[in-house]
């Protein structure tokens, strides 16, 4: 069963728990360590976009259609809706000759408030590029316009660009795909349902595809590269997702899922960690893939002062006065 990740203290109480799952894992499937149940089957959610964008690269859409980092991490991302991410979605659909239109990930406002503020300020309305998820649909779009396939219906799983991303979750994570739990995601496309420890074992072979075939590999490299590079893409402004992977400087790459999902990669170390927060709530998972990485030193005393305030999140009042924190209690050190 799940167990206690983080306590959530008030004063000189603790006022919440958040229980979860920790499934860290090498290239080969190997367990280095778990804290909980790592068979556990979990929603992937967002989570799961980097190995989405794959098939963007190897069905050639990313070449003829001239993604550079930047794009590329934007089909990875769960984005702000900052104008630096709707610039970028509106000029992808642009040279693919379709339009926002062309999106059926649904509307939702900017996810940053300044972001929101400013576009009400303008006289404009939310659409669907701003979107959290208009990245990763401007990438399955463009794999479907190259593959000279309906642009209509890409979201549905029966789609040939859902089932190449079927095929690719099913190789990197060792589930079959009938065994890959479907179900509909937010922004409206399948989600994939599968062990945690197998959520860990797909970004252990994004961090450290060298047993994959050489096309395979290169693809991985510049999925991942892309992401490291342009961190920005992945989140934006006071996101964990950038923060850390600007801050770790190319030595790791990371994001997040809906539900209390995180997952890394570590590429130096060959692993891939995964991050369930049973109840739900992604304010612990910062917390949590901070402390892994701190307790298997991996990451150095400057990148740990940079990042404190998500290793440690704080609770503020309405006077944003500090009023409780949030602290990891849990070791990654016990028996597998």
């Amino acid at each position: 069963m799940s167990e206690v990740l983080v306590t959530v203290e008030r004063g000189r109480l603790i006022e919440s728990i958040h229980r979860g799952d920790i499934a860290i894992v090498n290239a080969k499937g190997e367990v280095i360590s778990s804290v909980g149940d790592i068979g556990k089957v979990v929603f992937a959610r967002s989570s799961m976009k980097p190995l989405q964008a794959i098939p963007v690269i190897e069905t050639g859409a990313a070449d003829h259609y001239h993604f550079d980092d930047g794009d590329l991490a934007l089909a990875c991302a769960s984005h702000n809706g900052e104008k630096q991410h709707t610039k970028r979605a509106t000029s992808i659909l642009s040279r693919l000759e379709l339009d926002e239109a062309h999106l059926k990930c649904g509307t939702h406002p900017p996810r940053r408030q300044e972001a929101y503020e400013e576009l009400i300020r303008s006289g404009g309305e939310s659409t669907a590029i701003h979107n959290n998820c208009s990245g990763k649909h401007s990438g399955m779009l463009a794999t479907a316009k190259y593959m000279n396939e309906n642009v209509d219906d890409y979201y549905k799983i029966d789609h040939p660009v859902q089932q190449r991303i079927l095929s690719v979750i099913s190789e990197l994570t060792d589930v079959p795909k009938e065994d890959i739990e479907i179900g509909t995601d937010g922004c409206g496309v399948p989600v994939h349902g599968i062990p945690l420890r197998n959520l860990a074992l797909g970004f252990a072979r994004m961090a450290d595809p060298s047993d994959l075939k050489e096309t395979r590999q290169q693809s991985i490299g510049r999925v991942t590269d892309a992401m490291m590079n342009a961190p920005e893409m992945v989140g934006g402004t006071s996101r964990f997702c950038t923060d850390f992977m600007k801050h770790m400087r190319g030595k790791m790459f990371g994001k997040v899922g809906a539900e209390g999902v995180y997952c890394v990669g570590v590429p130096k170390a060959g692993i891939g960690i995964a991050v369930k927060i049973e109840d739900g709530n992604s304010r612990a998972t910062s917390s949590v893939i901070l402390e892994i990485l701190s307790q298997m030193d991996l990451i150095d005393e400057k990148e740990a002062k940079v990042l404190e305030s998500y290793h440690f999140p704080t609770l503020l009042n309405a006077r944003k006065e500090k009023v409780g924190m949030l602290k990891p209690v849990f070791s990654i050190y016990q028996k597998v």
